[in-house]
């Protein structure tokens, strides 16, 4: 379904939906990687959602440095109270 999405409308947001489905099917490393490919070309470097979806793949593959600073990452990015809370949450189960 994003493939196609992707094709009609070629955007990062819908490329990190695709991860984030990709994970849920093939794991945590498939969605890590896409992830990453996405932030490293600069696109959502500012989008709370991309660093919060790299922080959880993190987390999932026992990485709790790497999903901390993640998860801090979107903590900074994020503006809504529930959110914050959410993030805050994870990050003090690592």
């Amino acid at each position: 379904m994003y493939d196609a999405l992707l094709r009609l409308d070629p955007s990062p947001v819908i490329e990190l939906n695709r991860a984030v489905a990709i994970a849920m099917r093939d794991g945590p490393d498939a969605g890590l990687s896409l992830v990453d490919a996405i932030l490293d070309r600069g696109d959502l470097r500012e989008y709370r959602f991309a660093h919060a979806a790299r922080a959880d793949f993190l987390r999932r593959l026992g990485r709790k440095k790497d999903a901390r600073s993640a998860y801090e990452r979107a903590l900074k990015l994020a503006t809504l109270e529930p959110e914050r809370r959410f993030l805050e949450r994870r990050i003090g189960e690592l």
